[in-house]
């Protein structure tokens, strides 16, 4: 295999990972490492890896295909590791985009059924899916959150508590089940409008995120206009005498 589709694997096979430029680690714990995507397919896009370290070694974090094959225990373990730095990674994703932005939108976490790149790794990525390096419908339709390739944390951590049979089939994350997902024609994951090409459907993601934040900023100017009216406002004292003139109310 050739060394960028084995990059990741180097990356979670270091015993000190901080010493990976700032440009690649966004930050690592004894159990994971979180990488910037190098190729990232949105605003914000991530990658969290769980490190290779005994028991697991690297043909078990291989893929999602590997580790499920494995001991089913460990598995989950691995997986709910990948779901805790997600929480974290999305909560300063969230805190970024307020900073930047002014406001917050959605952030997908999951993983690909077939995936390129040798080692086991979690895509942490905003939903608007607008970037420069969205180039291919490969790349949009493994990102599609409805179409199947792109398979939730969320819904492969329920498998575990599913019927046996179930997690069984699920795991077995068959090539040939997946791969023909990539080719399906392109339509847009918002409002499922068919695109005919690629830089339509770029045309019309961006169109709908300019819109996104068009609305969110407006909310929020509205938002922050009644604040600022309200505080403009007198305040009513509980304890203002009452006014004579107005007479009391009657007592049954």
């Amino acid at each position: 295999m050739s060394a960028p589709l084995t990059v990741l694997r180097g990356y979670a096979q270091k015993s000190n990972p901080e010493t990976l430029p700032p440009s690649v680690l966004f930050e690592c714990t004894d159990k994971c490492l979180t990488v910037f995507d190098a190729f990232p397919k949105s605003i914000f896009h991530f990658l969290v890896l769980p490190r290779v370290r005994p028991p697991l070694g690297v043909f078990e974090l291989a893929s999602l295909r590997t580790l499920l094959k494995g001991n089913k225990e460990r598995a989950k373990l691995v997986l709910s590791d990948l779901n805790d730095e997600a929480h974290k990674v999305k909560k300063m994703i969230c805190e970024e985009m307020q900073k930047r932005y002014g406001f917050q939108w959605e952030i997908w976490a999951g993983f690909h059924a077939n995936q390129s790149m040798e080692h086991l790794h979690l895509h942490v990525l905003s939903n608007d899916l607008c970037s420069e390096k969205m180039k291919h419908k490969k790349h949009y339709n493994s990102f599609h959150p409805k179409l199947g390739f792109f398979l939730h944390l969320d819904d492969v951590l329920s498998w575990f508590d599913a019927d046996p049979s179930y997690f069984e089939r699920m795991s077995q994350l068959k090539k040939s089940e997946y791969e023909h997902l990539l080719k399906e024609d392109l339509c847009c994951w918002r409002c499922e409008r068919d695109m005919k090409n690629m830089p339509l459907l770029k045309a019309h993601l961006q169109e709908e995120w300019d819109a996104e934040e068009r609305k969110e900023k407006a909310r929020l100017a509205r938002k922050r206009k009644r604040e600022v009216a309200a505080s403009a406002s007198p305040d009513v004292s509980d304890d203002k005498e009452p006014d004579p003139k107005r007479p009391s109310p009657s007592v049954a």
